[in-house]
């Protein structure tokens, strides 16, 4: 059971979000907040596994919440569904730490299937999200770039098979686990294998970082 805070300052949303998630067997809303601060309080005293969290509210924004709640609830996973899909929205909610981020435009069933998979540390990112954040990436200068938060050596000296390579272009294209492994015929645990020997590769074990930096080192 996927336990689940929504934070959103429309309480329409917040009600419709509501109503379709508790509709699901495997999750259970624990709580709604009208505002990022909110937001942080509740998970402190309810612990769950996944906040929904939206960006503009008053009182404490979505992405000062989100680092507000990597720092005190590190467990609990933040994914980002908002309306707004600008540039700076999106860097700033991956580096504070968000595991994804979702339109409100997005369909109820991939949304559900988003949360699942975010709940689990899995990195969602819609293709349109991901060839932003690519296409900004590419364009910074250089020393801007985010970088995992441990790197065992330069991209020149990493080497990775094929295979591997493979799952690092999905991986930058914000696919999920489980469609890697769809795409390319393999078993959901071999691809959550093959993507543990990249973290280790590249140092990290934080799939937001280890993608912004294989995006990096696939555009340079």
């Amino acid at each position: 059971m996927f336990r689940i805070i929504i934070a959103d300052d429309q309480t329409l949303m917040r009600d419709g979000l509501q109503t379709i998630l508790q509709l699901e067997d495997d999750m259970e809303v624990v709580a709604t907040a009208e505002n990022g601060l909110e937001a942080c309080e509740l998970a402190l005293l309810h612990q769950p596994d996944l906040v929904l969290m939206d960006i503009r509210m008053p009182v404490m924004n979505g992405i000062d919440a989100v680092r507000k709640l990597k720092s005190e609830s590190p467990s609990t996973k933040v994914l980002v569904l908002t309306t707004f899909d600008e540039d700076e929205y999106i860097i700033e909610a991956l580096a504070s730490g968000a595991v994804g981020f979702l339109l409100k435009d997005i369909p109820s069933d991939k949304l559900l299937q988003a949360i699942r998979d975010a709940a689990k540390g899995e990195m969602m990112l819609p293709s349109a999200i991901a060839a932003k954040l690519a296409a900004r990436l590419s364009a910074a200068p250089a020393g801007t770039k985010p970088a995992p938060t441990r790197t065992r050596g330069r991209s020149s000296d990493i080497k990775f098979t094929d295979r591997e390579m493979s799952i690092i272009s999905l991986m930058v294209e914000g696919r999920t686990n489980r469609e890697i492994a769809q795409l390319l015929f393999m078993s959901e645990g071999t691809v959550k294998n093959y993507i543990s020997t990249i973290y280790d590769k590249i140092g990290t074990n934080d799939r937001t970082q280890a993608v912004i930096w294989l995006k990096d080192m696939t555009v340079t």
